[in-house]
């Protein structure tokens, strides 16, 4: 029988999806408001994975990650997803608001924000979806583990979505998890695999 032990805490993490230069910085003040102070903040990487957001969000999109300083229960996440959906729905009216003064077609979601969490082992993603590889939460909330990391790398599963398979973000979510290990005590980057149960 395994001991059941303290659960080890992890770093929020907020990937944001964004179309103008000028949605970045209220999504980004908005989350500071949530999650606390930065840790670090990704540049803007072009979304080029699906059009699936294309008609709701508009064209040339771009993803930004943002990581926050502080350390975290796992257990919360439900509460950063609702709370990430109302924020949406603030930038969503707010921004709506900007497109029409500038001129612009009016966007029903300006940004996306998809909250998450890293760990020393893996980067888990919230979503309001149920689907076979999801585990779910509570109110309403499932997680999702996106990405594992072994063997110095991280390795995408059958099911994760085609822009993180690839390995355009590897480099700063590997600086981000040097970060997590750092914070958390972890003498260095190292692999976890062996999780017994």
């Amino acid at each position: 029988m395994g001991a059941i032990v303290p659960v080890r805490r992890v770093t929020p993490f907020c990937a944001i999806l964004h179309g103008h230069d000028e949605d970045l910085p209220p999504a980004r003040e908005a989350l500071l408001e949530c999650f606390g102070p930065l840790e670090l903040e990704s540049e803007p990487y072009p979304f080029t994975a699906t059009e699936y957001y294309r008609d709701e969000m508009g064209a040339g999109l771009r993803r930004t990650f943002l990581t926050f300083q502080r350390l975290a229960d796992p257990a919360e996440l439900p509460e950063w997803k609702r709370e990430t959906n109302e924020l949406e729905a603030r930038l969503a009216e707010a921004l709506a608001a900007r497109d029409r003064a500038a001129g612009r077609p009016e966007r029903r979601r300006p940004v996306n924000l998809d909250p998450g969490y890293l760990s020393a082992a893996k980067l888990v993603l919230a979503s309001t979806k149920d689907f076979a590889h999801r585990i779910y939460l509570r109110q309403g909330i499932f997680a999702e583990i996106t990405l594992a990391y072994r063997a110095g790398r991280w390795e995408p599963h059958p099911f994760t979505f085609p822009d993180f398979r690839a390995e355009t973000y590897h480099a700063f979510l590997t600086r981000a998890r040097d970060r997590h290990m750092r914070k958390d005590g972890l003498e260095a980057p190292r692999s976890p695999d062996a999780n017994q149960a």
